[in-house]
């Protein structure tokens, strides 16, 4: 499998400790060399004005515009994310392709106890997520797994930051069929 580069393509700084932890979880997760780098600017013409968020198509145009060659990248980010029949998403990527965004932004919703420990957690699994479909997995069915959907912060919640061992296994097949937006 290819190894992964992360860039912080958000407004506000986020916390090397995070960083960190996304990056050893996605080594973990996937058994590739992830490194953390920084990108060579912020997305741009991904703003929508009337939604005042930004569209995850853009930015993944963006991403594969001025991103590395080879291997897989993700952006992460801090701002709110949108396809257009979605009032908003965590993330998005090119399902067996390049590049991959997920956003922090809706990941802090209803912290309560545990409060930066549950955040950093939730950004794991949408990391590891969005990463599972550049890697060509699909949404999948197995409770917990977390290539399950996540309509909301609870959902996130719910789910493994581990992939269920089904997903596993695809991740080696090939000829991985299509889907990826959560």
């Amino acid at each position: 499998m290819e190894p992964i580069t992360i860039w912080w393509i958000g407004e506000r700084a986020m916390a090397p400790a995070v960083m960190e932890r996304v990056q050893q979880e996605l080594a973990q997760a996937y058994g590739v060399a992830v490194r953390c780098a920084e990108p060579p600017g912020r997305p741009s013409g991904t703003w929508d004005p009337k939604r005042r968020q930004h569209l995850t198509s853009r930015m993944l145009s963006w991403l594969l515009q001025v991103g590395p060659p080879g291997g897989k990248l993700l952006g992460l980010t801090d701002q709110d994310l949108f396809i257009p029949i979605l009032t908003y998403v965590f993330g998005e990527a090119q399902l067996g392709g390049r590049v991959a965004v997920a956003s922090a932004a809706r990941l802090r919703e209803d912290l309560g106890p545990g409060g930066e420990g549950l955040f950093m957690e939730r950004l794991v699994k949408e990391s590891v997520h969005e990463l599972g479909h550049a890697y060509g997995l699909l949404h999948c069915q197995v409770p917990r797994c977390v290539m399950t959907r996540a309509a909301g912060v609870r959902d996130v919640d719910e789910k493994s930051r581990h992939l269920c061992p089904r997903c596993r296994h695809r991740l080696t097949e090939p000829g991985r069929s299509r889907h990826a937006v959560e």
